[in-house]
């Protein structure tokens, strides 16, 4: 549903919403492949502001000189499940 990968100086930070059926949404923010936050979300709009978070962290830091990889996927579905 969303993920973006950021690096930088050998460091990699991943980002990334999903849907997990039946439980609703579940965000992970992981840093050099350690998990260093979760949550799960059953409300739409808690996932809606738990992305503008992370939208204001990814911008941050790509303000501090990281880099996007290019395997990063930025498409959000606004429909509830």
């Amino acid at each position: 549903m969303f993920a973006k990968t950021l690096t930088q100086a050998g460091h990699t930070r991943y980002f990334v919403v999903s849907a997990e059926p039946e439980t609703g949404w579940e965000l992970r923010v992981e840093e050099d492949s350690h998990v260093i936050r979760r949550a799960r979300y059953t409300d739409w709009h808690r996932v809606e502001r738990a992305l503008s978070s992370i939208e204001r962290e990814v911008g941050e830091l790509q303000a501090r000189g990281w880099r996007l990889a290019s395997d990063s996927v930025g498409s959000v579905q606004s429909t509830n499940l």
